[in-house]
């Protein structure tokens, strides 16, 4: 008589409240667009918006269990679902970072869709979801996972940036986003293929421990991965010469869109350029430093000129972002703990501000997005002072003005590149800071100086929130930044097995 033998199979701890603010997210968005879909047209157009910030949010709040646990000395960071997610102070630091960016831009949106008549499950889901995959980026122990984040924060995005159909520009910004994505992704799946090829793993903590316990003769298929990983990761967070897609989408796309593009994708993008070349690769820094550097530097040079030469406010403030871009290459370039915390800081109070930025755009352009000319914001500090006051301090904080979050962002970097003897970087680095300078005086001159009839701007209160928590925080911690600078102090990366 035959028995039969049952094999065991081996399933990995989970441990699922390591992955919980990737839950909520996904099983959010998931779950809103399924309900939306049965009952959405009983219910009030803005509810799912509202949904989606409270989703976000809850994600946020989730990870702050995590990081009591991470910062215990007794604990510690640890790995999770088979060593594939990492949890530590970097980690769950993003995560809040990426979360609260989604609640942001969703809660700015409402105003937006209602206005452009686009009210619905949509939008809100794909920021969700868009925010999942950042998140996954930040906490992924491995390449494999890292590029399975990316493409779920990249394939929402392309949707998102051709979201209002009715406006060519916007399917415009969507379709040459897509391809330039779609090759920057394939660029970095090849670099993983090298990598893998190069150690034997795609594991982020295995390829560290292969590196330091083996000396490559022939390293060549390895420095391939490092160019190709760096090319894929350089489009997202916009670095030249991997930008061009940058100036078109941000004018073409939703504003909503375009001000989580500029903070929670780029979140994403620098979590992954921090946990695989400064934490995974740091033995190889003197490989993959001149490159950092080069990019940093051209970066830099053609975020600042090419502001200042725009009429377009969007576009002007597109080629700002590239500027800011290489100011947190700095912070990448410096491969220290130093510098990796000022890249930490300069993400989390850039991202409030530049949300609060696209804020007063998005209701000073109109129906249409029509009026982002900077004309078009001429006579706006004496139609809606308050509203000009608002932007006159998003701008110059922008401007890294002493008193605002902006100011110690910058000094950071710079610091960073001192600490680590990269002079000429730091040097390069101020004299652009003071040319984009000049693009931001050029739009507060607009609103106050130049002579203009524009009509009073009213602006809805849930932009009217968003607007005032992104001037609180950035005035606040701007006085008092120790918090956050103590915060990115103990959010360094740290590799750990499952």
């Amino acid at each position: 008589m035959m028995s039969l033998v049952l094999a065991q199979i081996e399933t990995p701890d989970i441990a699922w409240s390591a992955v919980l603010p990737h839950l909520i997210l996904g099983v959010g968005a998931l779950l809103l667009l399924m309900v939306w879909s049965l009952v959405g047209r009983h219910l009030p157009d803005w509810i799912p918006s509202a949904v989606a910030i409270a989703v976000a949010t809850g994600s946020a709040i989730s990870a702050v269990p995590l990081w009591n646990r991470v910062t215990d000395a007794e604990r510690g960071p640890f790995g999770a679902v088979a060593g594939a997610v990492g949890i530590d102070g970097f980690s769950v630091f993003l995560t809040i970072v990426i979360a609260a960016s989604a609640a942001l831009s969703c809660l700015l949106a409402i105003a937006y869709l209602k206005r452009e008549d686009l009210l619905g499950a949509e939008y809100p889901v794909l920021i969700l979801l868009s925010a999942a995959g950042g998140v996954t980026m930040a906490t992924a122990n491995d390449l494999m996972v890292l590029f399975i984040g990316l493409e779920i924060l990249s394939i929402a995005m392309y949707i998102l940036a051709a979201f209002h159909s009715r406006r060519v520009q916007s399917q415009e910004a969507g379709m040459k986003y897509f391809v330039l994505g779609a090759f920057s992704s394939a660029f970095f799946l090849y670099g993983i293929a090298l990598t893998y090829g190069a150690t034997g793993s795609t594991n982020l903590v295995d390829i560290k421990t292969y590196l330091a316990t083996n000396v490559l003769i022939e390293d060549g298929l390895l420095l391939a991965g490092f160019a190709l990983l760096l090319v894929g990761l350089a489009f997202k967070v916009s670095a030249v010469p991997f930008h061009s897609w940058t100036p078109d989408v941000y004018e073409g796309a939703p504003t909503p869109v375009v001000a989580f593009m500029a903070s929670g994708v780029k979140a994403a993008g620098f979590a992954a350029l921090l946990r695989i070349f400064v934490t995974t690769f740091g033995a190889y820094a003197d490989d993959w430093q001149p490159i950092i550097y080069a990019l940093a530097i051209a970066t830099l040079i053609l975020g600042a000129v090419m502001a200042v030469v725009q009429t377009d406010v969007k576009r002007m403030l597109a080629y700002s972002s590239i500027s800011h871009a290489g100011f947190m290459l700095v912070g990448v370039q410096a491969a220290s703990g130093k510098g990796t915390a000022s890249v930490l800081f300069y993400l989390a109070t850039y991202s409030v501000l530049v949300i609060g930025t696209f804020g007063v755009i998005s209701v000073v352009s109109g129906r249409g997005d029509g009026a982002t000319a900077v004309d078009d914001f001429k006579g706006l500090g004496a139609a809606s002072p308050w509203l000009a006051f608002t932007f006159t301090i998003f701008l110059l904080a922008q401007a890294g003005v002493p008193l605002t979050t902006g100011f110690f962002a910058k000094f950071q970097a710079i610091s960073a590149a001192v600490d680590g003897h990269s002079w000429t970087l730091a040097v390069i680095a101020m004299i652009t800071a003071a040319i984009a300078a000049y693009l931001y005086l050029r739009i507060v001159m607009t609103m106050w100086m130049s002579d203009g009839e524009h009509e009073p701007v009213k602006v809805p209160l849930t932009t009217l929130v968003v607007l005032g928590i992104a001037l609180v925080f950035t005035l606040g911690f701007g006085v008092w930044p120790e918090p956050i600078v103590d915060w990115a102090n103990e959010a360094l990366p740290a590799l750990v097995r499952g």
